[in-house]
């Protein structure tokens, strides 16, 4: 359970946070860094949600943009909690298939509706899926960080949660095509339109 009843605790004052398990590590570890930047996504996506919500033709895509949001601090909550394989007491929250699954599934909805790509996609076109980009982009440099700190000595990722950060990338980037009136308002990138 979460009881946040004091914000400021002054705890951190000294570069230093505490990992689920109370261990304290730098603000700069590289295990802070990702479910940071898990955290930098999901603001991103309340952005996006901004005009997902707004629009009744968006209405469905809103709905798994919530439910992601959700999942996010799933995630976020995973990767606080490094796998020692020691007892801590209690069962930590992780990542689980069914959550790349369902993922996978609202994918292939969304890319029901799109024609195949001839050309890449610029970031832009509508408000809802400008934003989506950006929160691609950063759940991308998220990944990045978890297969980084997956290969450090002594720690570990679950493929779960490397699997969902990947999915969900793929996800937004689906999403911000279909966001672009199903993608018939996208952007195409012009291979050397400005030589």
């Amino acid at each position: 359970m979460v009881i946040l009843n004091k914000i400021y605790t002054k705890t951190g004052d000294d570069g230093t946070t505490a990992l689920s398990t109370g261990a304290r590590v730098a603000k700069h570890n590289l295990r802070v860094s990702a479910y940071g930047t898990v955290d930098e996504a999901n603001a991103a996506i309340g952005l996006a949600r901004l005009h997902t919500g707004a629009e009744d033709a968006l209405a469905d895509l809103d709905a798994m943009l919530a439910r992601i949001q959700n999942d996010l601090f799933d995630l976020g909550a995973d990767l606080c909690t490094p796998d020692t394989g020691e007892d801590l007491g209690w069962e930590p929250l992780r990542i689980v298939d069914a959550q790349v699954t369902r993922l996978e599934g609202e994918i292939d909805m969304l890319n029901a509706d799109l024609k195949p790509l001839r050309s890449f996609v610029l970031p832009g076109g509508s408000p809802a899926s400008a934003h989506l980009h950006l929160a691609r982009t950063i759940i991308r440099r998220a990944e990045r960080m978890m297969v980084e700190l997956s290969q450090q000595p002594g720690e570990t990722v679950s493929a779960a949660a490397l699997k969902f950060a990947n999915r969900v990338s793929d996800f937004l980037f689906v999403a911000s095509r279909w966001a672009n009136g199903k993608g018939t308002d996208e952007v195409l990138w012009v291979k050397g339109q400005n030589r």
